[in-house]
């Protein structure tokens, strides 16, 4: 078969099978372009889940009447220069309109700021229509119908009409985090309308943006993020550690206010969370990665999800430090989602449920429909024992009825925990003074204006484990020295890598050497690891190397077993432990960074706040 010239059609048709997957890449690609305009205000509607018509409206800059044919046209673009690794743009290509146009049915309107009226351009198929006089509003108007109807097999790889708006909504909001000063809505026929009003672009912005995109408890739960290494910028948010999702959709990443799904990124979100989250759960992150465009490439990716940075391990090593450092900076510090989820458990259930088999404290059946709606209030609470079961009388104060409320003199929790000491300074601290132990496990402690309660084990083994990763990691562990060396055959580009972190692999008492071509010989092991695969080892260590430039997983190992010597070490569940002990265990903690979850990533200690405590008991 000779080789021959393809039509322009399917040249373009070709091209949308990169970048056109799905109708969320569509309004990707519109609402990048919108950005690009300098517009201030966005607006997408959707219909059929993006299948039907998707209609992008934005107030920027708008397309001169003469540009509107190379607009659809394929490489033609105003975002480019001479220069490809100079890209300051999120698009570049020139390739999603005639790509959109080759697969749907796309109109174009656009009317310029000094223009008296606008101009339109229709594309049908792949077929452009002649540019005609409209009237419009400032900037442009792009309309998609019937998406992949030139392409009717691609029709069957689309899911439901709900899932593709969920993708939609995904993609705005991703593309929304990144401009908190741009006005964001999104309607339609197959959706709840949502708006994103704008908000400043500083700090305080973004965080309401997050909240507006995330939630409003990532707020309350998010520690700043601000970091610098030759000339690589990160700021942005992450959570601590016992605020986390069940997946990673909630982590955003940007690259010069490009979003991302870059697994270098993602990779080195797990490493700064690496021993601080439960299994199967992740951390809520919001990071904005800013440098010199020659130094990233964003033309890996048809569709731009990728990138490639010229220095992964400068940009890895950045988030990893700078998120551990933001984690070691907060302190003690608690999810606020724990005292809620136990503030819920606490409140009274409503109506039938209490009803079939609670009373109150008269012996009379208790019914839903008497608790009052505004709000506690003693006259109208139907546990009032004194009225009805006490009746008064006729002289004195019913003295022989009080009895059966004589359990002796009680002495409150203020005064116990005031015969042992003065803690007035101790009740100041983070953590509050030591009240009571229940249970055998679970240490209550007062702050000025909350109650805090505490699992000693779970506290305990974090700190236990903290002190055993400062003692290994301070010096170079012992090793032990094999009597025979063993020698590992690897490809020779492994070899090379393995032997280019010797050094490091040897701080952690793993010594190992070139043996001939394609041969690693291994001299020494760490001790802590006592009987080891070795060959094993060695691969998994140059198969993470090749992925990631780094050699962790050995260091994982290591801490693995630190933090299995920190949980049979530590504080048992079921030990009585004195004041003076629980207060110490409350210092330790307050002076230990990470002290807020354990090992494992459970809570170590839930908050409840004084004023959530009135409102339970309707003092509030």
């Amino acid at each position: 078969m000779p080789i021959r010239a393809l039509a322009d059609i399917i040249i373009n048709q070709i091209a949308a099978g990169e970048v056109i997957e799905r109708p969320a890449s569509v309004v990707k690609e519109l609402v990048e372009n919108a950005l690009d305009a300098g517009a201030k205000r966005i607006e997408v509607a959707t219909a059929g889940g993006g299948l039907n018509l998707i209609r992008v409206i934005d107030d920027g800059g708008g397309i001169p009447p003469e540009e509107l044919p190379l607009a659809v046209a394929r490489h033609c673009t105003s975002k480019l220069t001479s220069d490809i690794h100079d890209i300051r743009t999120l698009g570049f290509r020139g390739e999603a309109l005639p790509s959109i146009g080759s697969v749907g049915r796309l109109t174009l309107r656009s009317r310029t700021p000094d223009a008296d009226g606008g101009a339109e351009i229709t594309v049908d198929g792949g077929k452009a229509s002649a540019v005609k006089p409209v009237a419009a509003n400032r900037g442009t108007t792009v309309e998609v119908r019937d998406l992949f109807f030139a392409t009717p097999a691609r029709l069957k790889f689309m899911k439901s009409e709900r899932a593709e708006a969920a993708a939609i909504t995904e993609v705005v909001k991703r593309i929304a985090l990144a401009f908190p000063a741009v006005r964001f809505m999104l309607s339609g026929t197959d959706r709840t309308s949502t708006e994103l009003p704008a908000v400043s672009a500083d700090g305080d912005g973004l965080l309401r943006r997050l909240g507006q995109i995330i939630g409003k408890d990532f707020a309350e739960n998010a520690l700043p993020i601000d970091a610098e290494r030759e000339g690589v910028f990160l700021t942005g948010y992450a959570s601590i550690p016992s605020f986390t999702r069940g997946n990673a959709l909630a982590q955003f990443a940007y690259v010069n206010g490009r979003p991302v799904r870059d697994k270098l990124i993602a990779g080195a979100i797990r490493g700064a969370y690496m021993d601080a989250l439960p299994r199967d759960r992740h951390a809520v992150t919001a990071l904005f990665i800013s440098l010199d465009p020659a130094l990233v490439d964003v033309n890996v990716h048809p569709a731009k999800a990728d990138v490639r940075f010229r220095d992964p391990g400068l940009v890895r090593g950045l988030i990893v430090g700078a998120i551990r450092q933001a984690l070691e900076g907060a302190g003690v510090r608690a999810a606020t989602t724990g005292a809620a989820a136990m503030l819920q458990a606490f409140r009274v259930p409503e109506g039938p449920s209490r009803a079939n088999g609670a009373n109150d404290f008269t012996g009379r059946p208790f019914s839903g429909t008497e608790r009052p709606r505004g709000g506690w209030s003693m006259e109208l609470s139907p546990s009032r024992p004194l009225e009805d079961a006490f009746p008064p009388a006729a002289n004195g104060f019913a003295e022989a009825q009080q009895v059966v409320f004589d359990i002796g003199s009680v002495v409150s929790a203020d005064a116990r925990a005031g015969t042992l000491e003065a803690l007035s300074d101790l009740v100041g601290r983070p953590l509050g003074a030591a009240r009571a132990q229940v249970h055998e496990n679970y240490i209550v402690a007062q702050t000025e204006d909350s109650l805090v309660i505490v699992d000693q084990h779970a506290a305990h083994e974090r700190l236990v484990y903290e002190a055993l990763k400062d003692a290994i990691h301070s010096k170079p562990l012992p090793s032990q020295m094999l009597l025979m060396p063993e020698i590992v055959d690897l490809p020779e580009e492994d070899a090379e890598w393995l032997c280019a972190h010797a050094e490091f692999l040897a701080r952690l008492g793993f010594g190992v050497e070139r043996f001939g071509p394609g041969a690693i010989c291994v001299r020494e092991t760490p001790s802590m690891l006592g009987e080891v695969d070795i060959a094993a080892l060695i691969r998994d260590l140059a198969d993470e190397i090749a992925d990631n430039d780094t050699a962790n997983s050995l260091k994982k190992r290591i801490d693995h077993i630190a933090a299995t010597m920190a949980c049979h070490g530590s504080i048992r569940s079921g030990r009585r432990l004195k004041p003076e002990e629980m207060n110490a265990l409350l210092r330790q903690m307050e002076a230990t960074p990470g002290s807020g979850t354990c090992n494992h990533g459970r809570p170590t200690y839930i908050e409840l706040k004084l004023a959530d405590i009135e409102r339970l008991f309707g003092r509030r």
